[in-house]
């Protein structure tokens, strides 16, 4: 039956199947190039991300650690990575990928400009997560003697963690539309194999299949995204 199943493919979708699977253009190989480069780019992102979302929320006017100095540092900051246009900021940052990972060009020397992208956006979204909170609790915790570490972890953090799962799911999603960029520096992924074997070289049946693809991973990152929200919103309750 596979085999029945090959045969037509390669018959009736002759560019998808001369791609192969495996291979440097093969899908195998651009499937797994996009979960690497999400993978560790939302790793590494997620945790500049909620770094910087939390001293935001903690340094600003009204915050418990209220400090003007670090709130404008870390929000000017934000603001300028966010503003810098993605393909722009992959040839800006080229010369700290290399001192990095010692290469500019590949999967891995993606990760740095797909980290940078991306965490700016998650930490305003993490910003908003926070601020969500009601500040009565913070003050109710603050009466009983919780230390910041308290509020941080057990007030901010645990009474928003459903809203934080779902503004990872964005910023997942968004991040997988990132990697197509990233083929600029010779990333690979499926969005290189749409580009560059798919529209420019006129095969629209190879640009269908990698954006049903990516489509699928989108619907599956949101789909377990908010099956997590809502857990954990129930356990909350």
């Amino acid at each position: 039956m596979i085999n029945g199943i090959v045969h037509w493919i390669a018959q009736n979708f002759p560019n998808i199947y001369n791609l192969g699977w495996s291979g440097d253009t093969g899908w195998g190989t651009s499937i797994l190039q996009i979960i690497y480069m999400t993978f560790w780019p939302s790793i590494f992102g997620g945790i500049l991300g909620i770094f910087f979302g939390i001293v935001l929320v903690l340094t600003e006017p009204g915050g418990i650690l209220e400090n003007k100095f670090w709130f404008n540092v870390s929000d000017k900051l934000i603001s300028i990575l966010r503003a810098i246009p993605f393909i722009i900021l992959l040839a800006f940052v080229s010369p700290l990928t290399r001192a990095i990972v010692g290469t500019e060009i590949g999967d891995t020397a993606a990760l740095v400009p797909l980290t940078l992208g991306i965490f700016p956006f998650y930490a305003r979204q993490v910003q908003v997560a926070l601020e969500s909170l009601d500040p009565g609790k913070v003050e109710a915790a603050q009466s009983l003697g919780a230390s910041n570490w308290d509020i941080i972890f057990d007030v901010y953090l645990k009474e928003t963690r459903s809203e934080i799962v779902r503004v990872s799911t964005v910023s997942i999603i968004s991040l997988i539309g990132l990697t197509a960029m990233a083929g600029a520096v010779g990333a690979g992924g499926l969005g290189t194999t749409a580009i560059q074997y798919g529209y420019r070289d006129f095969a629209n049946d190879v640009t269908f299949l990698a954006t049903i693809l990516v489509v699928i991973m989108i619907f599956i990152v949101q789909i377990v995204g908010d099956f997590l929200a809502k857990k954990l919103n129930h356990q909350h309750r």
